[in-house]
C-alpha cells in the first residue's frame, strides 16, 4: 500500500466533496508533506492529534474564492515499483508544484534548487 498516494487521494477527494477537514493516519513523512503544502498555500493548516490512543494528522483544506479546492489533481511520480530520482541539475520548473524527498527533508522543487540538493520525486500537484 502506498501511504503517500493514499493521503493525497484522501485530500483530493475531501476537496471535491467540499469537506473542511480530513483525518489521515500519522507518519513523519506524511506530516512533513502536509507542512510543506501548508507553506506553499495548498492547505490551510495541519495538526497532529490523538484519536483513541493513536496519532492522526488533521488537515484543514483550502479553497479558492470561487469555491474550488486548491488541490484538484495529483500525480504520484515515484512508486514502490519504480523509484524516480533527480539531481539538482535535472529538477525542472513545472506548472503546479513538485515535492521531493531530499537529504534536507521534504522540499518543493524551488526549495531543492535553492538548497542545491536532489532527491526522490514524490508527486506533482496541478
Amino acid at each position: 500500500m502506498d501511504q503517500i498516494a493514499n493521503m493525497m487521494n484522501m485530500i483530493k477527494n475531501a476537496g471535491r466533496a467540499k469537506h473542511e477537514f480530513v483525518v489521515v493516519p500519522h507518519s513523519k513523512v506524511k506530516f512533513a508533506i502536509a507542512e510543506c503544502l501548508v507553506k506553499e498555500g495548498y492547505l490551510k493548516s495541519v495538526a497532529k492529534k490523538m484519536k483513541k490512543g493513536f496519532p492522526i494528522i488533521e488537515v484543514e483544506l483550502k479553497y479558492s474564492e470561487d469555491g474550488t479546492p486548491k488541490i484538484t489533481s495529483t500525480d504520484r511520480v515515484s512508486k514502490s515499483s519504480c523509484r524516480v530520482y533527480r539531481g539538482v541539475k535535472d529538477i525542472k520548473r513545472s506548472y503546479g508544484l513538485t515535492v521531493l524527498s531530499t537529504s534536507k527533508g521534504i522540499l518543493t522543487e524551488k526549495d531543492a534548487r535553492k538548497e542545491m540538493v536532489g532527491g526522490e520525486v514524490l508527486f506533482k500537484i496541478f
